[in-house]
């Protein structure tokens, strides 16, 4: 009752006769582009080197941070007395 009924000899979709009325356009490629060595390299130190910098700011900053409460902790014990 709920199955479906496929026909005994299904019939082939009608083919394409006819060619297209406009070619299709050509897609070019981008130019080749040629980089150096001495280019990838300069951008890797230069990553590098701000790494590096950024890294140290950083460490800085937290060390500059501890000192701080130290301090302020130092000073603090120094007022009660």
């Amino acid at each position: 009752m709920f199955l479906p009924k496929y026909p005994d000899n299904p019939t082939p979709p009608p083919a394409h006769t006819h060619a297209p009325a406009d070619p299709a356009p050509v897609r070019r490629g981008l130019p080749p582009v040629s980089i150096s060595t001495g280019a990838v390299a300069a951008v890797l130190v230069g990553g590098v080197v701000l790494t590096a910098l950024l890294a140290a700011v950083a460490v800085s900053a937290v060390s500059v941070a501890i000192a701080a409460v130290v301090l302020r902790s130092l000073l603090r014990e120094h007022n009660r007395r």
